[in-house]
């Protein structure tokens, strides 16, 4: 027979505990925040491919709550040249450049969508 006896609490237990369930968590998250930038990029349509490769990824991490924010860098004259090409956008000539849904399609027909259900993707 085998009996424990303990004193004190287990503070610094669970204390290491949790942080290594952070850190296996910001491992999971920054795996799947490279699978989206991946997924973004692909998806992107290319003309001179700067905005294909602007995709970065932030985690945002609070107690208890934890989420994947995609981001893409290429502005132009104060303007998110990602959201110009998802939603469309006037030109200086008065006409009009009709927007091509990719951004939303990108997560769900990556590989490991599945898995990504559950993390909030926030797009900035």
């Amino acid at each position: 027979m085998i009996t424990f006896t303990e004193s004190g609490d287990f503070k610094n237990t669970e204390r290491y505990l949790e942080h290594l369930q952070r850190d296996d968590l910001a491992t999971v998250l920054n795996k799947y925040g490279s699978l989206g930038v991946n997924a973004l990029a692909n998806a992107t349509p290319v003309d001179s491919g700067l905005t294909s490769e602007s995709w970065y990824y932030t985690i945002e991490s609070k107690r208890g709550y934890y989420s994947i924010r995609w981001h893409n860098n290429n502005i132009n004259e104060g303007e998110s040249i990602a959201i110009l090409i998802q939603y469309g956008h006037g030109t200086r000539t008065g006409g009009y450049v009709q927007g091509r849904d990719y951004i939303m399609p990108a997560i769900p027909n990556s590989p490991n969508y599945n898995e990504l259900i559950s993390i909030r993707m926030c797009l900035t």
